[in-house]
């Protein structure tokens, strides 16, 4: 005669104890086996990944403010798949600009520590990203500034 099991609560139909779970015990840091070649999605990734996805994200907003306040004063979008939005409604062009970044953040993150082109991180993207989005802020500052629009944007 089998013996019955005590029956537990499901740890899953509890959202705070799943996310207490899941944030405080974690199981995968990485791959299971040293040989996997496969993208590996954990359950933890590194804080600097979330702070550098989180101010690409509002270097991305900042840059469609700027863009549009640069479009408004005579420049035009370099971007062709940009340059249709930008010209139509301002709240198109930044939610397809804020969309797309972040879609393309997220897929850099969950993919951060698969390697590429013989050893490089995927997760150092991010950083060239990163890297890219200070300097074209900098530039469109710059741009309105010889445009005479800094004092006037805010």
């Amino acid at each position: 005669m089998k013996q019955q099991r005590k029956s537990l609560q499901e740890r899953r139909t509890s959202i705070l104890g799943a996310l207490w779970h899941g944030s405080f015990a974690r199981r995968r840091l990485g791959p299971r086996r040293g040989t996997d070649r496969h993208p590996v999605i954990t359950d933890w990734y590194e804080p600097q990944w979330l702070a550098i996805a989180i101010v690409i994200l509002l270097l991305s907003t900042a840059d469609a403010l700027l863009t549009l306040a640069l479009v408004s004063r005579g420049a035009t979008e370099i971007n062709p798949m940009m340059e249709p939005l930008v010209h139509g409604s301002g709240r198109g062009f930044a939610f397809w600009k804020f969309g797309l970044t972040a879609l393309g953040v997220v897929l850099l993150t969950l993919l951060a520590r698969m390697r590429i082109l013989g050893g490089i991180a995927v997760g150092s993207i991010l950083y060239l990203v990163l890297s890219g989005y200070l300097i074209l802020v900098g530039y469109e500052l710059w741009l309105l500034r010889q445009l005479g629009g800094v004092a006037g944007l805010f």
